[in-house]
């Protein structure tokens, strides 16, 4: 299922721990490691993709975890040719995605890479929020750090104890700026972009298929 532009609707999910860690699952029989990710079939919505591809790549369902935040807008890639079908070149162009930031409430042991006969991942860890993009494949590097950097403001606030009574330490201020991200200047949301583009007269054309529903 293709847009006009022939961007393939998808989903993509960051999964937190209860120390704002996420899951960072290692692609079956590759070095590379990603989020879980999935496309979204004819009328699925963003949200009903999402709880689908949760249980088939890391066999959770919607009472193991809670839906913190998602993307405003779809943030797009492009795949090299090279890692195109054939007969899909000329029409498949990439992927368009809505990402969703979730809450794990349950336990480590509920996660699952068997629980379908076409495994994603091979290995899995938790790792710190801010994933190092070099081990991204990488014509998904930018689409990870938009969705990273537009999300980062959903964290859900950590109470170590005592925290903020010793050395004089600040407590975080209500509303104060999201974590800054590590990868150089902070990047612009798919929403600014286009917004921009259009101040400027270079927007992309209107394409009722990129709105989610």
């Amino acid at each position: 299922m293709l847009d006009r532009e022939g961007f393939r609707p998808n989903v993509g999910i960051i999964l937190l721990n209860n120390k704002n860690q996420v899951f960072w699952g290692k692609r079956i029989r590759t070095h590379s490691w990603q989020f879980p990710q999935g496309g979204i079939k004819h009328g699925e919505t963003p949200e009903q993709a999402m709880y689908r591809e949760l249980h088939e790549e890391v066999g959770l369902t919607r009472e193991h975890v809670r839906i913190v935040a998602r993307t405003r807008d779809w943030l797009r890639y492009e795949v090299p040719d090279h890692y195109i079908r054939r007969e899909a070149r000329g029409h498949y162009k990439g992927q368009k995605q809505i990402w969703f930031l979730l809450q794990l409430l349950g336990h480590d042991s509920d996660l699952n890479l068997r629980a379908t006969d076409h495994p994603e991942f091979d290995a899995w860890r938790w790792n710190e929020y801010w994933v190092p993009l070099e081990a991204v494949i990488e014509f998904k590097r930018g689409v990870y750090e938009l969705a990273l950097n537009e999300l980062a403001r959903f964290l859900p606030r950590q109470h170590p104890h005592n925290r903020f009574l010793r050395g004089g330490l600040r407590a975080p201020v209500r509303g104060e700026a999201a974590p800054r991200s590590p990868y150089g200047s902070v990047a612009r949301s798919a929403h600014a972009l286009d917004a921009a583009a259009q101040s400027e007269g270079t927007a992309p054309p209107e394409d009722e298929a990129t709105t989610p529903r």
